[in-house]
Parts: C-alpha cells; sequence; structure tokens
C-alpha cells in the first residue's frame, strides 16, 4: 500500500494483479439460496486445503466461460461460536472496493453529471487550495499527489483499530496543507483520492455513497448482501470476523472500525461478488462502453502509461494478460483476478492476515489456464548490502535536534529527546520511536512513523523543523516550537 513514484508504468513486472471485479444481469440472482458450498473442483479444493480446520479461513469464488466452476467457503467465520465460512458469509473486501468507487464516477460521467477532468474544488470546495489543478481523473488513478490517510493519521497517533470513520477522513484531508507532487506527474496510491472520489460522488449524485452504489450498481445486479458501510456500529448478518495469528488459542481477533468509503468498506459475499465479476462479461451495469473504460489505465503527463486503471492494476501472470485488484485491513485479506483471454475470474476472500490470497489465486488460475500459461516466473533475489551505517552523531549534535515539533495539519507536537537510547521521538499515544542516524541531518524510527525522518536548518544553521517522508506521504512538516 505504499509505494510512490513511477512503479506502475507501461513495462509493469510479470507478475498476478488483484483487484476488484464488475457485475452481473439485473435478472441473475445468486448462485445458489442456501449457504452451502458446490458446485467444487478438486483442484481448488486442495489450494485450501490447510485451511479446512477450527480457525479462521477463506471464501472462494470461480467463473469460467460464464459458468460458476467453484464456489465454497473454509475455515470458520467467527471462532467464538464457531460459525462456519461458506460463499454467502459477509466480509469486508478492502481495496478491492476502489472498483466500485471508479464504477461509480464512470456511471455520473456517463450521464452527463460529473466531468473527470474539473477541478475538485468545484464539486467540494471545502478541499484547500494547494496551489495545483486536482481532478476526479487524478484521483481515481492515484496521481493527484494528495497524502494517504494511513500514514497521516499514524502519525497524529491514531492505531488501526481505533474508529476511522469516513467524515474524520475527510476532515484531516481538509486540513492539509501541500500534496506530495504536482497532479499528473507521478503515480502514488492514496486511499484518501478515493475517499474524496467518494465525496464527488456524493455531492453531483444528491445521495450518500452507500445510496448511490446501492441503487446504480447493487440492486441492478441482485447483490443483496452487499453495501458499503457507513456505520462502524451497524449490525450486519453473517458477516465474517477477522484474525491474526497469535495468542493462546492461536489467534487474536483484528478489530476493525474503518469506514472509507470508495477506498475500502464494502461488505459482500462471494456468491454475491460473483455477479459483479460476470459484470465484465455482460455489461449489465454500465454498458460495454462503460466496463470497457475501467480497464483503461492511466497516463501520466508526460505520457507514460501506468498500469493502474479505474481501481483496477493492469497485468500479466505467467505471460497471460490479466486484471484486479487486492485488499488488505485489520485481518481481512482479499484479492480478485480476472483473464479475459481464458474467460476465467477467482475471488478469494480471507479472515486471517497470513492467509495470502494473491498466492492462492495465481495457484487456483493455474487449475484451470495452466497449460496456456509460460514458464513460473523467476525468483528474485536480494542484494547483499555492503554500504557502512552512518556514523553516529555525538550527544551535543544530537542535543542540537532536541526540542518540540508540531504539525500544523495532524495538530500533533512530538517531543524529540536525547537519552541513553540515543535520540527518541515521543508522543504518548504512539510511544517512543528510537531515530538511527541515516545521514546528514537525516533519521529513521518506526517505520509506520518515520520511515525517514530529517532535520530542516535555516541559514544561521539552528534547527528549526522536521519532515516525515516515506511511502505516501512525503515532505510533511513539524515546525520547531518554543525556545
Amino acid at each position: 500500500m505504499y509505494g510512490a513514484s513511477r512503479v506502475l508504468l507501461v513495462a509493469v513486472a510479470a507478475s498476478s494483479t488483484v483487484a476488484l471485479a464488475g457485475c452481473g444481469p439485473a435478472s441473475q440472482t445468486s448462485p445458489a439460496a442456501t449457504d452451502s458450498n458446490g458446485p467444487s473442483h478438486p483442484g481448488v479444493d486442495s489450494v485450501f486445503g490447510d485451511l479446512d480446520r477450527d480457525g479462521p479461513g477463506a471464501a472462494v469464488g470461480v467463473l469460467l466461460g460464464g459458468e460458476v466452476v467453484h464456489r465454497a467457503g473454509y475455515g470458520i467465520a467467527h471462532l467464538d461460536h464457531g460459525v462456519p465460512i461458506t460463499p454467502g458469509t459477509v466480509f469486508d473486501i478492502a481495496s478491492i472496493s476502489k472498483q466500485f468507487g471508479a464504477m461509480a464516477a464512470l456511471l455520473l460521467e456517463a450521464d452527463g453529471r460529473l466531468d473527470l477532468d474539473q477541478d475538485v474544488r468545484a464539486y467540494v470546495p471545502e478541499l484547500p487550495d494547494f496551489g495545483v489543478r486536482i481532478t476526479p481523473r487524478h484521483l481515481i488513478h492515484h496521481t493527484s499527489g494528495i497524502r494517504d490517510w494511513v500514514h497521516v493519521m499514524s502519525l497524529a497517533g491514531l492505531e488501526r483499530s481505533d474508529v476511522i470513520s469516513f467524515h474524520r477522513i475527510l476532515r484531516m484531508l481538509f486540513e492539509q496543507q501541500a500534496v506530495n507532487f504536482d497532479p499528473g506527474t507521478e503515480y502514488a496510491y492514496s486511499n484518501t483520492g478515493y475517499n474524496l472520489l467518494a465525496k464527488v460522488v456524493e455531492a453531483r449524485s444528491g445521495m450518500s455513497f452507500r445510496e448511490f452504489t446501492r441503487r446504480r450498481i447493487f440492486e441492478p445486479l441482485g447483490m443483496r448482501r452487499t453495501h458499503f458501510s457507513d456505520d462502524h456500529l451497524e449490525v450486519v448478518p453473517g458477516r465474517a470476523e477477522s484474525y491474526a495469528p497469535g495468542g493462546d488459542a492461536g489467534f487474536v481477533r483484528q478489530p476493525n472500525q474503518l469506514t472509507a468509503l470508495a477506498s475500502s468498506s464494502l461488505n459482500t459475499t462471494i456468491d454475491d461478488f460473483i455477479l459483479w465479476m460476470r459484470n465484465y462479461e455482460t455489461g449489465e451495469v454500465g454498458g460495454e462502453e462503460v466496463v470497457g473504460t475501467m480497464r483503461e489505465r492511466g497516463v501520466l503527463n508526460d505520457g507514460a502509461t501506468l498500469a493502474y486503471a479505474h481501481g483496477l492494476t493492469v497485468g500479466e501472470y505467467r505471460g497471460l494478460p490479466n486484471f484486479g485488484h487486492g485488499g488488505s485491513w485489520a485481518g481481512y485479506r482479499t484479492n480478485f483476478v480476472r483473464f479475459p483471454e481464458q474467460d476465467l475470474s477467482i475471488a478469494v476472500f480471507c479472515n486471517v492476515s497470513d492467509c495470502d490470497p494473491a498466492g492462492r489465486a495465481r495457484r487456483v488460475a493455474e487449475v484451470f489456464a495452466g497449460e496456456a500459461m509460460g514458464p513460473e516466473p523467476e525468483p528474485v533475489g536480494t542484494a547483499d548490502i555492503t554500504d557502512a551505517p552512518p556514523a553516529m552523531p555525538t550527544e551535543a549534535q544530537l542535543r542540537g535536534y532536541a526540542g518540540r515539533y508540531r504539525s500544523p495539519e495532524l495538530d500533533m507536537t512530538y517531543e524529540i529527546v536525547v537519552d541513553g537510547r540515543g535520540l527518541v521521538a515521543r508522543h504518548w499515544r504512539t510511544g517512543p520511536s528510537v531515530l538511527a542516524p541515516a545521514g546528514q541531518d537525516a533519521f529513521h524510527g518506526n517505520p509506520r512513523l518515520f520511515p525517514e525522518l530529517r532535520f530542516r536548518r535555516n541559514g544561521s544553521g539552528r534547527v528549526v523543523a522536521f519532515t516525515v517522508t516515506g511511502g505516501r506521504v512525503r515532505d510533511l512538516v513539524f515546525e520547531r516550537v518554543g525556545g
């Protein structure tokens, strides 16, 4: 989730793609009216055999040539009560949700109610004027430069298990004072950009994002157990809990209190998602033109083509073109991939963090399309790092950094102190982070907070600020306050 720059260009690596999918005909209903498994393929069962136990697991759906060839659940949805996972179990599918945000925007564009190349501030005037023009198209392709809230909110002291609502994310965004780069010049994945896109959809449709997607996407497709969650306290019958390995019982719960509309927080089942995958074949929602647009990749200002399309990554696996998306939040891990030339679509929804849905989806693809695939990719080695570590500053030099530093964007103040561990960034909400030297005036600490921290000096050489850069945040300024 945290890569930046032009990672996704035309020459994208030959790796499996993960994303979300389309929809199915209005008259189509879920593959089965019950939660029982079937049809089943033994080759797919073998991919998930290790999950068929008294622990969390996965739900899986496979479409081949428009027909459901496999739908099944493996493992337990709710360990407290021993509820099994079935194709009707509800999962939060995390970032696979972005596909629906892009589809919502394209439907409004087709209605003539949204210009994807208009300044976003024409639709959402609350957005600060960053001195650059940001458009809905930039939001869709992750080229807006808007900072990703995941890192920003961690710096502000929020835990991922805290309540992180759609409106809280927007409030954070509306306090920002800069973007990472000029829109259209680079690619940097931004969940915040898709949350802003949801706000645009609300402004142009006159409905909540949840209601718009229900009326225009889910109801026409018969996806009766699918919705964007806008209330972390709502009761969702049949929803799987999420888990991570650990604890005396072998697993621990991973609380999910996120309602990040368009970027995440879509609740759905494998049976409903099969209807959405089928829409890539039928175009029932959006029509052939909109469904085709979904796969059109973004283009930077210099003409370079991205691998990221409209909530989908376009790539290949073992020589076979594919598109899709993956998702990760709390203990949920999800993957969708479609191989259009084989008319093969696969969805894997897990409720445990070590499930590896992308790897399993690739193995499922090999079951049905292995004969058409090229050789397996060579493993990528890791080069030895031989550079000597930077010299440790003297205690006097470290004390020159000590002080209190505040970010007006986050309303968050860190205290930089020197103790027996060296230089330490402290705040009671985040706990101490020891800062290791990484060059002149540069340090790194807790990777979730300070992957790169660089102090700034004024003309007389006095330290006056530090900036935080890493992944999807660049040069977020904390100004020195006091003496």
